[in-house]
């Protein structure tokens, strides 16, 4: 059974820096994408950042030039840093990955969601 486990969520000043990662456990394969979602109260869940198995990425207007992800394939696990945070930024952070099947058809999994709050 996969799962994603996130950490690294935790209050931070404006100005700050945090690192969320999120590794996979069990048995996964063709590895599409891997992502960060966030949802802060009352909004809708948001791409924030994107990397593809050939590691071209996107993100969120809001995050450029703030947010950095990367990933480590040996160890299934996909990092955000984030620098400059704002008070903006304040959501749950969700890992988000894609495995993708022979026929082309997409698999989702979900982390069960990190609180990155940044406040003075």
């Amino acid at each position: 059974q996969v799962q994603l486990v996130e950490s690294g969520g935790e209050l931070v000043q404006p100005g700050g820096s945090l690192r969320l990662s999120c590794a996979i456990t069990g048995s996964i394969f063709n590895i599409w994408a891997m992502g960060w979602y966030r949802q802060a109260p009352g909004k809708q869940r948001e791409l924030v950042a994107k990397i593809t198995g050939s590691g071209s990425t996107n993100f969120a207007d809001s995050v450029k030039g703030r947010f950095t992800i990367s990933r480590d394939n040996a160890k299934n696990t996909v990092y955000l840093q984030m620098n400059s945070l704002k008070p903006e930024d304040t959501a749950v952070y969700y890992c988000n990955v894609q495995q993708r099947y022979s026929d082309g058809t997409l698999m989702t999994y979900w982390g069960q969601g990190t609180q990155v709050t940044v406040s003075s």
